[in-house]
């Protein structure tokens, strides 16, 4: 048992975002559990604080530390519980336990918080006659016309007193002291979807989509809490799988939290959402004003919502009735934090559910390798939906390969044959979508004559070209500091004139589209038209309504949206994300070609697809091709036993960072030597007591380069450590921590663990 309780004892005040040590009382030792609200002395007054962490190391003279006074008996659970899970995060994912409880508790403090004040007649109405007759013998007019109004109405909102009536806040204050009325203020809560027009639901499963509802079903009644995954093609009607479900937890009195890996995705799925479950549903993503994203959280404690959507964030919402977390589109890398802690929202959604006993949903056309080998294995329940509702085909997807396309001529980013089915398309009154990974006019920018590339100063990365209404003829911007310089008309090298970009962005092929086809409507969706919060849903709604041809976008146009009247899509650089160095660049080209795919045909018209690619035969594009899920994942993991990669290892990324490259360097060395050590230590530890060391070997590679070694003029530096055990890098991990804290050759290096990265640092 712990000695001490390492306790926070005010988390939404900034000043005391720290912890403090409190001694355990040897009655207390037992019963003290993490996340548990205590009363301890501080100062010179008892407060209330939580517990995040338990320990039998004293953080300093064991003499001064005070004792913990005793367990608040009525403290509010939920938060217990969001602290208690802010403790796992930070055993599981390398981060403080401040960086934790920042996480798990967002909102700190209200802010701009709404109230609704109203006037109100204290008076019977013959007082009040009484004391009208005496302020019009005074002519007392503001007094009059506010008194004459509260006989006829005796609560009117205060803005209207002020505004309708022209009664200054000096006279109702004058009536207040008086006793005349009473000013009443009520907290209202800003409602993020108060706008929506519900158009009610009105749906019946088909035969496959109520097979899955009834086998889960059948464990909720049970009290049987499980993770499922639903492995559904595009277009399946996952989405109404989740509702029922919702409604089933909705009718025993849970909640429910939907995850969706994007705010673009939004818009779409509270509409569904509200048109079934109405005002009960809610929105929480980082869009949102501080106070409408601390109102959100309000309105869930006071239980006002019973459903929260949005992107990982909205994982914490803190509901005390959970009894569903839904990971929509659950293969998403942003469901993977890149802030301290690098936690993943799948693992985290299923912790918490652990913690609550609910039940964990997840679903995808393309799961995850990760997911689906849980599901192979047995972690998971493997449930599937084969079929489009209503039987409609996939569509047929067409591979071009570009190379063929430049032999005969064709110089431009459309291919024949896309520019065929487009023409086509318009003729007939329907709809495409174009899809390319990446935004702006280029990637990059470069002489021909010298072959220089216009890189950041302050970063290992080259600089994106972007043309706009304030600078149209271009500029130079840095995607990961936000450096800019306009756009050069000379190399700055050679000084040649023949300087120009790889045009291969969302703003080119704009351009390129409008030239083509000057009679279409076009709109545009990247992270550049969508910089206002309202820029999603103005698109998203406008293309919904049909005021658009065509839709050209990044990956945020190619998940989870439906369109009937898309009848097209074309994929203009299929392979680009195949150059990433990354072991999930495979995976991650099959889920967008195949996601892509998936947007074309879900009405009454059947869906054509074209993927234009320089590597037709690569078997993440054919496997899209044909949309076989199984012939990639078994490919795919042949690859990943071969090298060692998750699911089948596990892998700790090491992050070293410092101004200068050789502390970099040398830090991360040291932290090697210290993993040769106490794996050595480990070693003769299991042989003495005569356990196989082959589990917990672990295998570490670097120091190394990231992908990019310098942002912002900080050098970064990483090490890969692989291994079969999870808790084995936990384990790890902590050691180092311990090897760091007091070791001043780590003083100007900022040290980051990340476990199953996303991708490299």
């Amino acid at each position: 048992m712990a000695e001490y309780a390492n306790i926070i004892v005010d988390i939404f005040n900034e000043k005391l975002d720290k912890t403090f040590q409190y001694r355990i009382p040897e009655a207390m030792k037992e019963k003290l559990t993490l996340g548990m609200q205590v009363y301890v002395p501080f100062g010179k007054r008892n407060i209330k604080g939580y517990v995040v962490e338990l320990t039998d190391e004293p953080e300093f003279e064991v003499a001064k530390i005070k004792e913990i006074i005793g367990i608040v008996t009525d403290s509010v659970p939920i938060e217990s519980q969001l602290i208690a899970l802010a403790g796992w995060m930070k055993k599981n994912y390398g981060a403080t336990m401040n960086h934790a409880l920042k996480t798990v508790i967002p909102i700190k403090k209200k802010s701009n918080a709404v109230e609704h004040k109203s006037v109100r007649l204290k008076l019977t109405e013959i007082e009040a006659k009484s004391e009208l007759a005496e302020f019009e013998r005074k002519h007392q007019k503001a007094r009059v016309r506010l008194l004459s109004a509260l006989i006829e109405n005796p609560q009117m909102d205060q803005s209207m007193i002020t505004q309708k009536l022209n009664v200054s806040g000096t006279v109702i204050r004058a009536l207040e002291t008086m006793g005349i009325v009473e000013v009443v203020s009520e907290r209202s809560y800003r409602n993020p979807v108060s706008h929506l027009d519900s158009k009610g639901y009105h749906l019946t499963l088909n035969e496959e989509q109520q097979s899955v509802v009834d086998a889960i079903e059948r464990n909720l009644d049970q009290k049987i809490a499980k993770t499922y995954l639903i492995k559904g093609v595009t277009g399946s009607g996952k989405t109404e799988v989740y509702m029922e479900l919702i409604a089933h937890m909705l009718a025993q009195g849970k909640q429910a939290i939907v995850l969706i890996p994007e705010i673009a995705l939004t818009f779409q799925t509270v509409m569904r959402f509200y048109n079934r479950f109405g005002d009960r549903v809610s929105i929480m993503n980082s869009r949102l004003s501080p106070g409408e994203r601390f109102d959100q959280f309000e309105r869930a404690k006071n239980g006002e919502v019973d459903i929260m959507i949005g992107p990982r964030s909205a994982l914490f919402t803190p509901f005390s009735k959970l009894g569903l977390i839904i990971i929509d589109e659950e293969h998403e890398s942003s469901y993977k934090s890149e802030t301290l802690p690098r936690y993943h929202a799948r693992e985290t959604a299923i912790e918490r559910a652990r913690m609550c006993g609910a039940s964990v949903v997840l679903g995808s056309a393309t799961p995850s390798v990760e997911s689906y080998y849980k599901a192979k294995t047995g972690e998971y329940a493997l449930l599937e939906l084969k079929h489009r509702v209503a039987e409609k085909p996939l569509p047929k997807v067409e591979v071009v390969d570009l190379r063929e396309e430049l032999k005969a001529g064709n110089r431009s980013i459309l291919s024949v044959r896309l520019q065929e089915l487009m023409e086509d398309r318009l003729k007939k009154g329907q709809q495409m979508m174009l899809f390319i990974n990446r935004r702006g006019v280029a990637g990059f920018v470069s002489c021909r004559a010298c072959g220089h590339v216009l890189k950041c100063p302050h970063c290992d990365v080259s600089l994106s070209q972007h043309v706009t209404r304030q600078h149209p003829e271009g500029k130079m911007v840095c995607h990961y500091c936000g450096y800019e310089i306009p756009m050069p008309k000379t190399c700055p090298a050679c000084g040649s004139r023949y300087i120009s970009g790889f045009k291969a962005g969302t703003q080119k092929i704009e351009m390129i589209v409008k030239e083509r086809f000057p009679q279409a409507r076009v709109l545009r969706m990247d992270m550049d038209t969508t910089r206002n919060k309202e820029g999603y849903e103005q698109i998203l709604s406008a293309f919904a309504n049909q005021e658009a041809d065509i839709l050209i976008g990044t990956q945020m146009i190619v998940k989870g949206h439906d369109f009937p009247n898309v009848t097209l899509v074309g994929v203009l650089a299929a392979d680009l994300s195949l150059y990433v160095s990354d072991y999930h660049a495979a995976e991650r080209t099959f889920q967008l070609l195949t996601q892509a795919a998936g947007r074309a045909g879900r009405g009454s018209e059947p869906g054509e697809v074209v993927i234009q690619t320089y590597q037709p035969d690569h078997y993440s594009v054919q496997a899209a091709k044909e949309q076989d899920y199984e012939a990639f994942y078994e490919q795919e993991m042949e690859y990943r036993r071969m090298l060692l990669y998750p699911p089948v290892w596990n892998m700790l990324v090491i992050l070293c960072a410092s101004k200068w490259e050789q502390t970099a360097y040398d830090s991360a060395k040291l932290l090697v030597q210290e993993t040769g050590t106490w794996q050595e230590n480990i070693k003769a530890a299991m042989e003495r007591v005569g356990e196989v060391f082959k589990k917990k070997r672990v295998f570490p590679v670097g120091p190394a380069d990231p992908a990019v070694a310098k942002v912002n003029d900080i050098y970064k530096k990483v090490i890969y450590i692989k291994t079969k055990d999870y808790q084995t890098l936990v384990e790890l991990k902590d050691r180092l921590e311990h090897y760091m804290r007091d070791n001043k050759a780590f003083k100007d290096t900022v040290v980051q663990f990340d476990f199953n990265p996303m991708s490299g640092f």
